[in-house]
């Protein structure tokens, strides 16, 4: 799953996902190469993850800077 599949997948849907790979690599019983293709996935998903947090970071930034530039314009 790459590409566009990824990106269709919101942050929940990705961060349960990546839950349930944890889980079922933590529970063990797994043959290694199933392991491995859960380990590849986990990474897929936490990369998932990891834009969606870092967008929404960026816009947090962007909002608080445009606040605090607008709070300076006022104070002119």
């Amino acid at each position: 799953m790459t590409g566009k599949t990824e990106e269709a997948l919101g942050y929940e849907q990705a961060r349960d996902e990546l839950v349930e790979v944890v889980r079922r690599l933590e529970a063990g019983g797994t043959s290694l190469e199933e392991s491995l293709a859960l380990w590849e996935r986990g990474e897929e998903l936490a990369k998932v993850c990891r834009r969606w947090l870092e967008g929404a970071r960026a816009r947090l930034d962007a909002a608080l800077a445009e606040e605090e530039e607008e709070e300076k314009e006022r104070g002119k």
